[in-house]
């Protein structure tokens, strides 16, 4: 996530990696087009079962990244308060929340004794940032739990990309940079996060062409939110991704693996909070 500065005739700035404002617009979009839940869900089912696991109940939670309507009543089970927050505007409002960007909103200090954030940190621009203002938002011995798409994530739409701007003789960069799980437990260590641990969810879904997969990924706000624009694909690269996609597969389906990064990390126990 490291920024080179950008020369300027009055001053130096920093370039961002990703454009803010296309990403609450990704976002909006798959609201009003209905999102595609199916890995949301799962992602949010396993940080719940986590979650339920831990022997305490909690008064105040933070839910960041909701893209589904139904997500703050069940964590309201398990805990009696529950604050939303998510980069979209029709996400947030969906849920009763308020729009933010992690690395710039105040969460507050020692307001929450837990954390669960799905689909979201893997495009701010200032993640360890973000992780911080997190962790000041939390109290002691409080859980921040989550999950986050991985480095690994859907390497046959990489491959045909690839395949069809190599014959056109242009390759652009269309992915955003890769999250792997040794860098992301660094990042919660260095962010304050005691015993940070991240584990990988590998799922394998199966297409019958790459228009199928695009369309997901769209409903899933998935798509390249880079704040350095590619070339729109030209026709003949379109056609080339999907012949490449079709190849990739057993003449009837292709597989895609998305990875999900599943994480957990620890405010540092307070014995002057416990008492």
């Amino acid at each position: 996530m490291s920024r080179e500065p950008v020369r300027r005739t009055s001053a130096t700035v920093h370039a961002e990696l990703f454009d803010r404002h296309l990403r609450a617009i990704r976002r909006d979009r798959a609201a009003r087009v209905g999102p595609e839940l199916f890995l949301f869900d799962r992602a949010f089912d396993e940080c719940l079962d986590r979650v339920r696991d831990i022997a305490r109940t909690f008064d105040r939670a933070m839910l960041l990244g909701c893209p589904s309507a139904e997500w703050p009543a069940r964590l309201a089970s398990i805990a009696d308060k529950v604050d939303v927050l998510d980069p979209g505007t029709l996400f947030a409002g969906t849920s009763g929340g308020a729009p933010i960007e992690e690395d710039r909103y105040d969460f507050g200090v020692g307001r929450y004794d837990l954390c669960v954030a799905i689909g979201t940190l893997d495009t701010v621009n200032d993640l360890q940032a973000a992780l911080g203002c997190i962790h000041r938002a939390l109290k002691p011995d409080a859980p921040f739990i989550g999950a986050i798409a991985g480095g690994d994530s859907l390497p046959a739409l990489r491959v045909s990309l690839i395949e069809a701007g190599r014959h056109q003789a242009r390759i652009a960069a269309r992915f955003h940079p890769r999250i792997e799980p040794s860098t992301l437990a660094q990042l919660l260590a260095a962010a304050g996060f005691n015993m940070p641990v991240v584990d990988v969810d590998r799922v394998r879904l199966r297409y019958t062409d790459l228009d199928g997969l695009v369309r997901d990924l769209r409903s899933m706000a998935a798509t390249s939110v880079l704040a350095a624009r590619s070339p729109p694909m030209t026709r003949s690269e379109l056609e080339g991704a999907r012949r490449a996609f079709r190849g990739l597969g057993d003449g009837h389906r292709t597989e895609e693996t998305v990875e999900i990064l599943h994480f957990l990390g620890w405010t540092k126990y307070s014995r002057k909070a416990a008492n």
